[in-house]
């Protein structure tokens, strides 16, 4: 991941290097998708029973996932990697991939990292208190995913 959001940070003309990398989707992604499949399914079941109910929970999950990204105008999958004096996220869904879209780019000095444990995700609050800017973010607790690690180093300096 460090490999491919330095790739795409280069293509876009920026000269930093990211040295931590890890995924995330928006904030309330993983609530939206619970609740999409069960609508989804509720209504699936009511129309054409077992079948009916697996193809509800498909559509619901997928209805739900897209409304969280919608709410916070940012894409359904991220990669936010930081270097030592950004954060950057870019529109990406695969560790393997170069992301193609930088979505935003924040300076580390004055950013104040937020973190709450909710279920199988960890919320991540970037907040700039003095423009009152926050983008919230959530990234699964699966290891694979190194979401832990980009918030260890974001929140290593507030210790």
């Amino acid at each position: 991941m460090v490999a491919a959001m330095n790739q795409a940070l280069q293509d876009a003309g920026i000269s930093d290097t990211i040295t931590t990398a890890g995924q995330f989707q928006p904030r309330g992604t993983s609530g939206a998708f619970m609740a999409g499949g069960l609508i989804g399914g509720t209504a699936g079941d009511a129309i054409g029973g077992s079948v009916g109910g697996a193809i509800g929970d498909i559509a619901g999950v997928l209805a739900g996932s897209r409304a969280a990204s919608e709410a916070q105008g940012l894409p359904e999958f991220m990669l936010v990697g930081v270097s030592p004096t950004m954060v950057y996220g870019m529109r990406g869904r695969s560790r393997h991939k170069e992301p193609d879209q930088l979505v935003f780019a924040v300076a580390r000095k004055g950013l104040r990292p937020v973190v709450h444990q909710r279920g199988m995700v960890r919320v991540l609050e970037l907040i700039h208190d003095d423009t009152n800017s926050r983008i919230e973010l959530e990234g699964s607790r699966v290891p694979v995913t190194h979401a832990k690690d980009v918030i260890s180093v974001l929140t290593e300096s507030q210790e």
